[in-house]
């Protein structure tokens, strides 16, 4: 389990929001929306600590995550996997070492280990026959499943989206989404899923926290996201073009 308590963040005189509290049970996936500027990718990086804050706490399974001496905290991270919003991928290298990457860096395991590993990966991504493939001949919804096989390899507890269907098709979009619930449901993994996407939303996740002006301004379920009166809320759903029935 997750608990944000009373996180503040500050760039230089720049407030970026203040008293976030919530809490993600473990194995549920939470939505983080809210403008562009709003902090959400900031708010995520504090949960792995790739951020601090100027107040507050992030609690990991009982830890203190900032209190953490460094090689704990390096120890911590492995237990996080992140999607990035463009996937992140050395281009220099083939797929299949994109997603062996983390296995190469942080075990000791020999070569048959890992190979098997990042083709049972890959296949998870539907992707078990591009691995020789570089990179650069990938579609951009390609690269973002690469990406996901990567974040993925070392069977992580929590498993972080940024921005997972921007720049994509809408039928991909959906692959992706179809992808987030399928790791979700069957790896027994906690999301947190930064996106502008309320189909998206209302698609994966269980609870949703909406930031703005400069603090936590909302924080539900998908069931009270879709009858909520909140005024600023219900604006950047009309704002995304999306419907909600």
């Amino acid at each position: 389990m997750i608990e944000i308590k009373n996180l503040k963040k500050s760039f230089g005189n720049n407030l970026v929001w203040e008293d976030v509290s919530l809490t993600i049970p473990d194995g549920e996936t939470l939505a983080i929306i809210g403008k562009s500027g709003s902090g959400k990718s900031v708010l995520m990086k504090h949960i792995n600590a790739l951020l601090f804050p100027e107040d507050g706490d992030v609690i990991v399974d009982g830890q203190y995550i900032f209190d953490l001496p460094y090689v704990d905290l390096r120890i911590l991270r492995q237990r996080f996997g992140f999607l990035f919003q463009g996937a992140a991928l050395f281009d220099s290298i083939s797929a299949f070492e994109n997603v062996a990457f983390p296995l190469r860096y942080f075990t000791s395991w020999k070569e048959d280990r890992i190979r098997n590993r990042v083709m049972e990966c890959l296949e998870m991504v539907n992707l078990n026959d591009i691995g020789n493939k570089s990179t650069a001949e990938l579609s951009g919804g390609m690269r973002k499943r690469v990406g996901l096989a990567r974040a993925i390899v070392l069977q992580p507890d929590y498993l972080m989206y940024d921005e997972p269907t921007s720049g994509l098709d809408p039928e991909t979009s959906d692959e992706i989404n179809e992808l987030i619930i399928h790791m979700s449901d069957n790896l027994n993994i906690t999301s947190i899923v930064v996106t502008h996407d309320m189909h998206s939303v209302l698609r994966i996740a269980d609870h949703a926290a909406f930031l703005d002006e400069k603090k936590l301004s909302w924080f539900g379920s998908i069931e009270e996201l879709k009858v909520s009166e909140h005024p600023r809320l219900r604006s950047f759903i009309k704002a995304s073009e999306y419907q909600i029935t």
